[in-house]
């Protein structure tokens, strides 16, 4: 057996063990308890009784930590839940909801737009400024048409909707329609035309899924309904 040199300290036996703990990575292979806090330590051989208090200690401890775990799982839980992002668009001077799993484009697909969110895949919405009209229903009308011949292409084209809206402090009239096909590679294409009067500058909203179905319409609804 070595004799330690005088005056050198004690060797760590958690030497190994850091703080604060190593967060971990996701390739890490170590299971969670190791990456966090590295190999267990076997505990010092101790007297019968002070082994015995040292559990009940031990267990009056996990019990209060086990408290203490509870409380604060229950005051995460009370947090609000984190604020939706917003899109701008300063052109058309409005802004509108950004959907999870939703991303702002770079260039809409139809010239004229000033901004454009869509998921990537299916359902996208559009948003400009537009001109004064005299008439909303006439107008929305006559623009539901005009893209209906430039985005859809279908063979088939009816009206699903045809109604008066009011979005915030804004009024005016959504047009929406479904376009079907006859070869069978295109599935059926979804497209809602509002036009937005009243306060401020009128705004054009366009909403497009391709294909057609319930949550791509209703994606499309809720970003139109957020508008501000």
């Amino acid at each position: 057996m070595h004799e330690r040199p005088r005056g050198s300290d004690p060797p760590d036996e958690r030497s190994h063990l850091t703080w604060p703990p190593r967060i971990p990575e996701p390739d890490d292979d170590l299971p969670p308890s190791a990456r966090w806090y590295g190999t267990p330590i076997a505990p010092p051989e101790r007297e019968p009784g002070r082994l015995r208090r040292l559990l009940v200690v031990l267990l009056a401890l996990a019990a209060g930590g086990a408290v203490l775990a509870g409380a604060v799982v229950l005051g995460l839980r009370a947090l609000p839940s984190s604020v939706p992002s917003r899109m701008t668009d300063p052109v058309a001077g409005v802004t509108y909801p950004l959907l999870e799993d939703w991303e702002a484009g770079t260039t809409a697909p139809v010239t004229g737009f000033t901004s454009v969110v869509g998921d990537g895949s299916s359902a996208t919405v559009m948003v400009m400024p537009a001109d004064p009209a005299a008439d909303a229903r006439a107008a929305t009308t006559e623009l539901s048409e005009l893209y209906a011949r430039l985005l859809l292409h279908g063979d088939d084209v009816k009206v699903v909707d045809d109604t008066e809206i009011t979005v915030g402090p804004r009024t005016g009239y959504t047009r929406s329609l479904r376009a079907e096909y006859r070869d069978v590679v295109n599935r059926p294409s979804y497209l809602r035309v509002t036009l937005l009067t009243g306060r401020g500058r009128p705004v054009l909203v366009i909403g497009m899924a391709q294909p057609d179905d319930p949550t791509s319409r209703a994606e499309i609804n809720t970003v139109i309904a957020g508008l501000r």
